[in-house]
C-alpha cells in the first residue's frame, strides 16, 4: 500500500499488604525503555514479505515460532473474508469442520480476523462477533438490526458493551455468518479484523463534539483510522500479521475517558508552532506476564499525518516484531529491544517525508484535572441540549433492552447512543424539555439508571466463564452480587472503580481499578479447590496514572465480601453501617 496523508482543518483547542506476587505476573513500574541500544544490523531487516497482496513470514524466520504463527502461514486468515472463503464454510456442520486441520482452524483462529470467537469450550458451534464502532458512537438503526440478530438466538443470545467501546454480541452460529456480514455492511458496521494479531477498535472521547470542556472532537480521527485498519471495510492485509493485537486511541479531553496509558499507540492532544496535533505514547499493555504503561515517543505530528504515522507503527511492529513465545510478542517487548530511539527511527523511515518532528512541549491535556462523571443528565456545548448517561451494569444487554435504547435515542435525542469503556451508555442531544420525560422512561426506573448507587458506577466485569473458555471464574453476575452485599455492609461517600476479570488475560483491566478482582482457583477453608480471586488495589487513571499493585492472592470467592468491605474502610473512607447507625 502506497504512503499517503488525509488532510483535516485544524480543530480549534478549547478552554498493600506484602502477600507475595504469583511467579507467573509481573507488574512493572512504568517503562524507561532505554533511548539507545546496540542494535545489529541484520535485526532490521524486516521478518515478512508481501506475496499477492498478503504479507507473509519469510522462511529463514521461521524457527522457533509460536503455534499461531503456524496457523497464519498454513493460511491467511484474511482469504476467508476477502476471497469468499466464509460461504464455503458456513455450509458445512461442526462434525464436519472438526475432522479437517485446516477447517478446524479455521474456525477456531482463523475466522477471529472476521471478529468472530467460537466458544468451544462453553458453547461449542456458538460464536461471540466483536464489531468495529470507531469512538463508541452507533446509531438505533444499527442498534436495532444487532437487537434482530442476537434475538433469534433465545437464551444463547445477548450482547455486552466492552471495555474498548465496542459491542460484542453472542450466539452467533456460523451457517448464519455470510447473512449477519451482509447486514452489517447494510448498515455501516463491520466486525472485520477485529481479533486476534488485529487492530482493536480505536477508542476516542463518549462526548466527543458535545462536551463543553473537550479539547478536540475525535470522532474524525477514529473514524479515518477504523477506515485505514480495514480498507474502508474491505480488509486490510497489509496489517493483518501483526506480531500480536495492538491497541489505539485518540485523545479528546481532559478527562483521559480514553485511558491513553493502556494502549499501543495514543495521540495526545499538543500545539506545536501555532499547528494543532498530537504527541504520541507507545506500548502500553496487559498481558499475563507483564503489564506497562505506555511510554513517550517523543514525537509530535500534525492532523495531517494521524493516519500515516499509524501506518509507520504498524508496519515498523509488523516487520520487526517478535514471532515466538506470544507472552513476549506485544510491541512494548520490541520497543525494549531496540531501545527507544532506534525504534522512532524505524517509525520515521517509514513515514512519507522519512522524518518524524520531536514532541511539543506544548500539551494541551491539563494535569491537575478532577475527572468528570459523565453518568446522569450533564449539559452540551449545543445549547437547549443535554447529554444523558446511564449505568448499563457490568455492561450486558439484551435484545429487548437494545430495541428501547434505539427507541429512547429516536424518540429523546438524535437516534445515536455512544458507548464508554467503562460499559456504559450515553444518549446525546437530548433536548432539555425532554429530560423529564426520559427520565420517568421505565427502562432508566427498571435497569439503566442515570444515578446508580456510588459502588455501582464505577462496576467494570469482562465476559467469565459463563462465555469465555479462558475465563477462570463467573465475572458478570458475581460482580453484582458482591457489590450489592458490600453495600449494605458499608457506607462510601466517594466513587471507587472496581473490575473484575476471570483470568490473567485481563480483559477487564483490573490494573487500573481502584480495586481490582482477577479469576484464580484457591483454597477454601477445608484445603479444597474453590474458585477465588488476587485482589489488586491503587490503580489510577488520568494524567497521574499508574497501575495497581497485587495486595491479597487467591481469596476464595465467597470470602470477598468481607475483605472487599475491609478495603473500603482502611483506604477509601467507607463507614460500617452498623457504626453509621449507632451515630444517629
Amino acid at each position: 500500500m502506497s504512503s499517503f496523508s488525509v488532510r483535516f482543518l485544524a480543530p480549534q483547542a478549547l478552554q498493600s499488604t506484602s502477600a507475595s506476587r504469583p511467579k507467573t505476573w509481573v507488574l512493572a513500574a512504568p517503562t524507561t525503555a532505554p533511548a539507545s541500544v546496540e542494535v545489529d544490523a541484520g535485526r532490521l531487516e524486516p521478518r515478512v514479505e508481501e506475496r499477492d497482496g498478503y504479507f507473509v513470514l519469510k522462511e529463514k524466520f521461521r524457527e522457533g515460532i509460536n503455534p499461531q504463527e503456524k496457523v497464519k502461514i498454513g493460511k491467511e486468515p484474511l482469504k476467508l473474508f476477502m476471497e469468499g472463503g466464509i460461504e464455503e464454510l458456513a455450509k458445512m456442520s461442526m462434525e464436519e469442520i472438526d475432522k479437517d486441520k485446516t477447517t478446524k482452524d479455521d474456525v477456531d483462529v482463523r475466522l477471529k480476523w472476521l471478529g468472530l470467537f467460537h466458544r468451544r469450550k462453553h458453547q461449542y458451534g456458538r460464536f461471540m462477533m466483536r464489531l468495529k464502532l470507531p469512538n463508541g458512537v452507533t446509531t438505533s438503526a444499527q442498534t436495532r438490526y444487532l437487537a434482530s440478530v442476537i434475538r433469534k438466538y433465545g437464551k444463547d443470545g445477548c450482547a455486552d458493551v466492552t471495555t474498548r467501546q465496542n459491542w460484542q454480541i453472542r450466539g452467533v452460529v456460523l451457517s448464519d455468518v455470510p447473512g449477519i456480514l451482509k447486514g452489517l455492511e447494510e448498515i455501516g458496521l463491520t466486525s472485520l479484523q477485529s481479533g486476534m494479531d488485529n487492530v482493536r477498535n480505536p477508542v476516542g472521547n463518549p462526548l466527543a463534539g458535545i462536551d463543553p470542556e473537550e479539547i478536540v472532537d475525535t470522532r474524525p480521527y477514529t473514524n479515518l483510522l477504523s477506515q485505514f485498519i480495514t480498507a474502508n471495510s474491505r480488509g486490510n492485509p497489509t496489517i493483518t500479521n501483526l506480531p500480536r493485537k495492538w491497541n489505539v486511541c485518540v485523545v479528546g479531553s481532559h478527562d483521559l475517558y480514553e485511558h491513553p496509558h493502556i494502549n499501543d499507540l495514543a495521540y495526545m492532544p499538543a500545539t506545536k508552532d501555532g499547528r494543532f496535533g498530537f504527541n504520541l505514547l507507545v506500548g502500553g499493555f496487559f498481558s499475563p506476564k507483564r503489564c506497562e504503561e505506555a511510554i513517550p515517543l517523543d514525537a509530535w505530528v500534525s492532523t495531517d499525518d494521524v493516519i500515516p504515522v499509524c501506518k509507520a507503527v504498524l508496519e515498523a511492529y509488523r516487520d520487526l516484531g517478535s514471532r515466538g513465545n506470544r507472552q513476549r510478542t506485544r510491541m512494548m517487548w520490541l520497543i525494549d529491544e531496540l531501545g527507544l530511539e532506534v525504534f522512532r527511527s524505524e517509525i520515521a523511515k517509514r513515514m512519507p517525508q522519512k522524518e518524524l518532528e520531536r514532541a511539543s512541549s506544548e500539551d494541551l491535556v491539563q494535569k491537575q484535572w478532577e475527572r468528570r462523571d459523565y453518568l446522569g443528565v450533564h449539559p452540551q456545548k449545543q445549547e437547549g441540549f443535554s447529554y444523558v448517561g446511564l449505568h448499563i451494569p457490568v455492561g450486558r444487554v439484551q435484545a429487548s433492552d437494545m430495541d428501547e435504547l434505539a427507541r429512547l435515542a429516536d424518540a429523546y435525542g438524535s437516534g445515536e447512543l455512544r458507548l464508554t469503556v467503562e460499559q456504559n451508555i450515553i444518549i446525546p442531544n437530548v433536548e432539555n424539555s425532554k429530560l423529564e420525560a426520559l427520565l420517568n422512561e421505565p427502562l432508566l426506573k427498571d435497569r439503566f439508571s442515570p444515578e446508580p448507587s456510588i459502588l455501582m458506577k464505577g462496576l467494570v466485569a469482562c465476559t467469565g466463564n459463563q462465555f469465555c473458555g479462558q475465563a477462570i471464574i463467573e465475572t458478570k453476575a458475581r460482580a453484582l452480587k458482591v457489590t450489592e452485599e458490600v453495600e449494605r455492609l458499608v457506607s462510601v461517600t466517594r466513587p471507587v472503580r472496581m473490575h473484575w476479570t476471570g483470568c490473567p488475560n485481563t480483559c477487564g483491566q483490573v490494573q487500573v481499578a481502584d480495586i481490582g478482582f482477577m479469576g484464580c482457583m484457591a483454597r477454601d477453608e477445608n484445603g479444597k479447590p474453590c474458585e477465588g480471586a488476587d485482589v489488586f488495589l491503587g490503580g489510577r487513571i488520568g494524567s497521574d496514572s499508574h497501575l495497581g499493585q497485587l495486595y491479597k492472592k487467591a481469596v476464595p470467592c465467597k470470602n470477598l465480601v468481607p475483605v472487599v468491605a475491609d478495603i473500603l474502610v482502611e483506604h477509601f473512607g467507607a463507614v460500617r453501617r452498623e457504626r453509621e447507625e449507632a451515630d444517629d
